[in-house]
């Protein structure tokens, strides 16, 4: 491989641990998945045996529907547990523990280059918008956002975004999958015409790692950040970092690191003193994930998602906002006449599901996020909660 195709991993909040990972938990589930042999992801899908096996190793409050998992997912209880047992042996002796959990990082590192596609050497998720806004306001860059309409296609979105390129133009950032619609941009394809142009590409891949198949390798963009207390059920605050070996020494960390490093990617992890417990945690997870499979994940999450949107589009009121030909777990649905913040309030008030609510000049809706963990019992309460709320309207004291 050449070496300007290389990717390299910086973790935020990643690490491993010399501590015995507990694989009880993770075992079963493997077990499990080793049962289904050759079936194929979508036949799986449907499985709510497999499926269930899968739920039972959450601890959850079931009194509550979460359907914003695109905020950030509970751990499996084998990867809760472990947090807190790392906390624990953290805490007898900090300087000393603390430091053995953090120089087993490179464990970690390897497995999360190795799992989603690139080297180890090359590997962060934060407020994008606001970042560039600051940088404008500092440095006086000209900044140009891009609109587009929903649902779109990936054909479009690489239209408006080459038709917004001028001469000028130094750096194209865009979403691998958007948070508010669930949205998949071109990636490739964009990376590819950016570079031509001599454009360096940044994409924020916070919602995509271990929600559907890729890999870092094959997208061939110049950064890409992502966050892995969402789909991939780590702790909060855990994410990486992917930097394009080329791009390496030519970008500067954010904390100051010594010049011997500036060609190393562990520069960007100059952070001070952090919370190993959460660092080592990211090894179960990982593990959780793997003893599933990300073709399996997506399937079921596309699954869970189809299921109320199929029963609810006929419906000349409901409004999808997201291409239902390409959604996995991340789907925006509104309903004519009725704000999105009304509808978020209505799910919880009457139903204790929880959403979010998207509101934008365009469109605007609620966003539903199941997980591995939803059962289909609150996929079709979701659903009769919003047929109740379309026949019925909203109660008097909220209209």
């Amino acid at each position: 491989m050449k070496t300007n195709r290389r990717s390299f991993l910086r973790l935020t909040g990643a690490g491993a641990t010399a501590v015995a990972l507990g694989v009880n938990s993770i075992e079963l589930v493997a077990q499990a998945s080793r049962a289904l042999g050759n079936r194929t992801p979508d036949d799986v899908a449907a499985d709510e045996s497999y499926w269930r096996d899968i739920q039972n190793a959450f601890t959850l409050d079931r009194s509550l529907i979460n359907l914003n998992n695109g905020n950030s997912c509970p751990s499996p209880t084998v990867v809760h547990e472990a947090y807190k047992r790392y906390l624990d042996y953290s805490n007898q002796a900090p300087v000393y523990h603390r430091g053995l959990i953090e120089r087993n990082i490179e464990v970690v590192r390897r497995r999360l280059a190795a799992e989603f596609g690139c080297d180890a050497e090359e590997q962060d998720y934060g407020r994008m918008l606001t970042t560039w806004d600051q940088r404008a306001r500092r440095q006086q860059i000209t900044i140009k956002k891009i609109n587009f309409p929903v649902p779109t296609t990936g054909e479009n979105l690489y239209g408006l975004l080459e038709g917004a390129i001028t001469p000028r133009t130094k750096v194209l950032h865009f979403c691998h999958i958007t948070n508010l619609t669930g949205q998949i941009f071109p990636v490739q394809n964009l990376a590819r015409m950016a570079r031509a142009r001599g454009i360096v590409t940044i994409v924020d891949g916070a919602h995509a790692v271990a929600h559907f198949p890729f890999k870092l390798r094959d997208l061939e963009m110049d950064y890409y950040g992502t966050s892995l207390h969402k789909w991939l059920l780590a702790p909060t605050g855990t994410g990486f970092l992917y930097v394009r070996r080329d791009r390496i020494a030519k970008t500067w960390p954010l904390q100051a690191a010594p010049e011997r490093s500036a060609n190393d990617i562990r520069k960007f992890e100059e952070i001070g003193t952090s919370p190993a417990a959460t660092k080592a945690a990211i090894n179960e997870a990982l593990a959780f994930h793997q003893a599933i499979g990300t073709d399996r994940v997506a399937a079921r999450l596309r699954y869970l998602t189809l299921r109320w949107a199929n029963k609810l589009k006929a419906n000349p009121r409901v409004q999808i906002h997201t291409g239902l030909d390409q959604v996995y777990g991340v789907c925006c649905v509104g309903i004519k006449d009725i704000p999105a913040p009304r509808i978020n309030a209505f799910m919880w008030d009457k139903y204790r599901i929880i959403t979010t609510a998207i509101n934008r000049p365009e469109y605007n809706g609620i966003r539903v996020t199941p997980n591995i963990y939803t059962p289909l019992e609150e996929i079709d309460t979701f659903t009769a909660a919003m047929e109740d709320l379309l026949k019925n309207g909203l109660p008097a004291a909220t209209a």
